[in-house]
């Protein structure tokens, strides 16, 4: 007897998450059926994705944007995520739409005790508390999609029997560069990652290791483990994804390619595995070599300042998180240098208050206040006399 197909809605189908959780789920067109897309601004690409997968809805950012496709319901803006993650005929939702847009759908979703898998960070950099707290009291599992969170993911059985979590990193484009090299850094350099093909604001955040440290704030919230026990290490190879070692010393690793197909292959199949496009036997002789080292936190000072905002928690991670953004689009859009970037944020995150337990709606206007400051700030050149 042939199984159910597992029906699926993928917020934010045409980035770089989405467009390869497609070429999945096209790989296992026999376990997968689409129920809804969703993207933001590249709705060519979005009428391509539901001619071919034909999904019951597609969702744009707005409704100034038109798009109509015979036998497919249209849906705008954040009502329309919202109404996607309450459709119970989902198995999984997979967020991967990138800001903090991610983060009230994904709290529907696990209203409607949907599972979810998570490639999303500011949804739980901003509001981690809240969200495991709903994912936990409507048992819905979270499955992380980022390959560090995926990796410890399938490292652990027993959380209770975790002494530390060890997230890897890949030290980006400047993890040989002199501090010299990369005040002078240009868009293209910073831009140029090593190992992985990504978006460019999260490439940017890899540059300066604060996607290390949004992964930190993200591990605490996923995983339950105090910051003091969450390690980053330095892995050039990016082919130990992450590792956790447990009270009795024990340390299991999880190994692979570097590509992002594996990670979402096994969030939006858990618990199940199958062939997908990336199985092939891994050869730890073509591998040769794998290299560790302690993070420079003074060559990357961002990853420590998030490790600070993680440990102070309430309303600090979405100050920095929020600050980090528009400083990362200011310097792609020219407006600031490389290391204008930490500084901004370090300048942002100095004068803010948190506020401890701060509810949604209290998050959002947070966000929105230091967006704001931040875009002043920047735009006010004062930059300079941080």
């Amino acid at each position: 007897m042939e199984s159910r197909k597992r029906k699926i809605s993928i917020l934010g189908s045409t980035g770089s998450i989405g467009t390869q959780a497609l070429e999945v789920i096209e790989k296992l067109s026999d376990k997968f059926e689409v129920v809804a897309l969703a993207c933001g601004h590249n709705t060519k690409l979005l009428e391509e994705q539901a001619k071919k997968f034909r999904p019951e809805y597609i969702c744009l950012s707005d409704a100034s944007a038109k798009l109509e496709i015979p036998g497919i319901k249209t849906l705008y803006g954040e009502e329309g995520l919202e109404e996607i993650c309450s459709n119970k005929e989902n198995d999984i939702i997979l967020v991967a739409v990138s800001g903090k847009i991610g983060l009230k759908p994904t709290l529907k979703a696990i209203e409607n005790k949907i599972p979810v898998a998570l490639a999303n960070k500011e949804t739980l950099v901003m509001a981690g508390d809240i969200v495991m707290r709903k994912a936990k009291e409507n048992n819905v599992d979270i499955i992380p999609v980022d390959s560090e969170h995926c990796a410890i993911h399938q490292c652990i059985k027993n959380i209770a029997q975790v002494e530390k979590l060890i997230i890897t990193a890949s030290g980006g484009p400047f993890l040989h560069k002199t501090t010299g090299e990369m005040q002078d850094a240009s868009i293209s350099d910073v831009l140029t990652h090593p190992r992985w093909n990504m978006g460019r604001k999260i490439t940017v955040d890899s540059a300066t290791l604060m996607n290390k440290g949004l992964e930190v704030i993200e591990a605490h919230h996923l995983f339950s483990m105090d910051y003091d026990k969450i390690e980053v290490v330095v892995h050039p190879q990016s082919i130990v994804h992450s590792a956790i070692e447990y009270k009795d010393g024990s340390v299991i690793a999880q190994l692979g390619l570097p590509s992002m197909h594996i990670p979402i292959q096994y969030a939006i199949t858990y618990p199940e595995r199958f062939e997908g496009i990336k199985s092939k036997s891994f050869s730890f002789a073509q591998i040769a070599r794998l290299d560790f080292e302690e993070p420079d936190f003074n060559k990357f000072p961002s990853l420590k300042l998030a490790y600070s905002a993680g440990k102070t928690g309430g309303s600090a991670p979405v100050c920095m998180n929020a600050a980090n953004e528009e400083a990362v689009y200011a310097f792609l859009d020219g407006k600031i240098n490389y290391c204008d970037i930490y500084k901004i944020v370090e300048k942002m995150l100095s004068g803010h208050n948190a506020v401890l337990s701060p509810d949604i709606d209290e998050i959002f206007e947070i966000d929105n206040e230091i967006r704001v400051k931040t875009r002043e700030y920047i735009n006010c050149g004062l930059v300079e006399k941080v």
